[in-house]
């Protein structure tokens, strides 16, 4: 049976998930424990699946086949959760090009496409631009963040309960409490694990209350993992001689960006367990703070009829005056900022805000034909959980130069951006009253890519051809 270790703000209800769908779920932390009536074994894990640093979805690593089930599960949590594989993978090593120094590290080319970062104290001798350099992926990032994967010189075999680390003179490199008269050191020579040499087996918390059976299991899985490594980098040739280049990947890691549907599609999950408010995944996505209130109003008892897009609002924004962001995701995994502009109004009981932007000179306007010139201004309307919006561009002197009507997955209305995935089919109007509907060919594209799948991209159709019918007969 494929065994899951599940962290963040997804877990009860990825849980509940996981397993209806017949996975094992291990190393669950106290509060899952206490939730669910289920016996949850301190063991070493086949797929680890933890939060994407932007709550705004998760990433899964472990064995191919293992993070191919999970994938079924997480995959399906609603139409528009987004699934992407990453080339950049937890524990990849690559031999990589130092491209420039910044403050405290370097960033580094992986390959043609894939950057890294390397702090300064994670290498271990002094790099600088054009150096050729050994390093492994020890925490890889989605590619919608800005943050790069954060890179190291030291090689690991990462696990759930322990893990191993080369150049390590002694057997055992650490233990939880950090001292090597801790228990599981003197339980380390009598496993007698097949440990490839200079490689120092460090302990987890979790292995504290592992029974032996399982803490030789776990030194078996990452011994297995630091041998596959050796022997990747036995046959590879000298960074000198590759770079940039990957060079092993003993694991597979996959992102998944769940939307607006499919959060409140694991609110239901997560009901199943245990009290959950409308809107629980995605109030609890927006900020630290807004995930703390979540949690205190249902530890009260409160429920709602539907979400409370006006409290919620109201206490952590947008409100008049703020600043937002515009996250204009992309079906291939890339985030663009469209900017960020003034919320002028919100309506409370419509769930809707508008956004006012200036536009800086220079090129044209999508679609429209029309030359996008200093004074114009952008006017956009979200609407919470509306699957398109429209931006009015308007001249200095307030003439209407055209209407964009954006198709995408469900917006969601964050204190500091609004987010969604474009479904590139939009609806234009031009400014002499003609409208149309355009870029399906870019639609198809993506299905045909894999990208985006048959039943989003029809809804997207369909969306555009009543947003179309709509706005002709205004």
């Amino acid at each position: 049976m494929t065994r899951v270790r599940v962290r963040g703000i997804y877990s009860t209800a990825l849980t509940r998930r996981l397993l209806d769908a017949g996975l094992d779920v291990v190393d669950a932390s106290p509060p899952i424990r206490e939730r669910f009536d289920a016996d949850f074994e301190d063991a070493e894990y086949d797929a680890d699946v933890w939060m994407t640093p932007d709550r705004q979805g998760v990433g899964v690593s472990g064995s191919e086949d293992a993070v191919e089930a999970v994938l079924d599960v997480v995959g399906a949590a609603g139409v528009d959760a987004f699934v992407w594989p990453d080339r950049v993978a937890r524990g990849a090593v690559f031999d990589g090009v130092v491209e420039r120094t910044v403050r405290g590290g370097a960033v580094v080319a992986l390959d043609d496409d894939h950057e890294g970062y390397l702090p300064f104290d994670a290498a271990d001798e002094h790099v600088e631009e054009g150096d050729r350099v050994r390093v492994q992926v020890h925490d890889p990032n989605p590619r919608w963040v800005d943050d790069r994967p954060v890179l190291g010189t030291d090689l690991r075999a990462v696990g759930g309960l322990a893990s191993l680390e080369r150049g390590v003179d002694a057997l055992v490199a650490g233990t939880p409490d950090g001292s090597l008269e801790h228990e599981l050191a003197r339980t380390t020579e009598l496993l007698s694990p097949d440990v490839p040499e200079r490689w120092g087996v460090r302990w987890h918390y979790a292995a504290d209350g592992a029974s032996m059976d399982a803490l030789g299991d776990a030194l078996d899985a990452v011994a297995s993992l630091a041998a596959r490594l050796e022997d990747a980098l036995a046959d590879a040739p000298a960074p000198d001689e590759n770079a940039p280049a990957r060079v092993a990947a003993p694991e597979r890691t996959v992102w998944a960006w769940l939307g607006r549907e499919s959060r409140f599609a694991l609110d239901d999950a997560r009901r199943e367990v245990t009290a959950t408010m409308p809107g629980h995944h995605r109030i609890k996505a927006g900020s630290e703070a807004a995930s703390g209130a979540v949690d205190f109003a249902e530890a009260l008892g409160a429920s709602t009829e539907g979400f409370p897009f006006g409290a919620v609002t109201d206490q952590f924004g947008p409100r008049e005056g703020d600043r937002v962001a515009i996250e204009h995701g992309k079906p291939d995994g890339r985030l663009i900022t469209l900017g960020r502009g003034e919320v002028t109004a919100r309506d409370r009981d419509a769930g809707r805000v508008t956004v006012r932007r200036e536009m800086s000179p220079g090129g044209s306007y999508d679609e429209l034909g029309v030359e996008r010139e200093r004074g114009d201004v952008a006017t956009t309307r979200f609407t919470e959980g509306n699957w398109w919006y429209p931006t009015v561009y308007e001249s200095e002197d307030g003439d209407v130069k055209g209407t964009y009507l954006n198709v995408s997955t469900p917006a969601e209305v964050f204190p500091d951006a609004v987010r969604y995935v474009d479904l590139h089919v939009d609806v234009v109007k031009h400014a002499d009253g003609r409208v149309e509907v355009v870029d399906e060919d870019e639609l198809q594209d993506c299905v045909d890519a894999g990208l985006v799948s048959e039943a989003l991209a029809e809804k997207a159709l369909s969306v555009a051809e009543r947003v179309r019918a709509a706005v002709s007969d205004d």
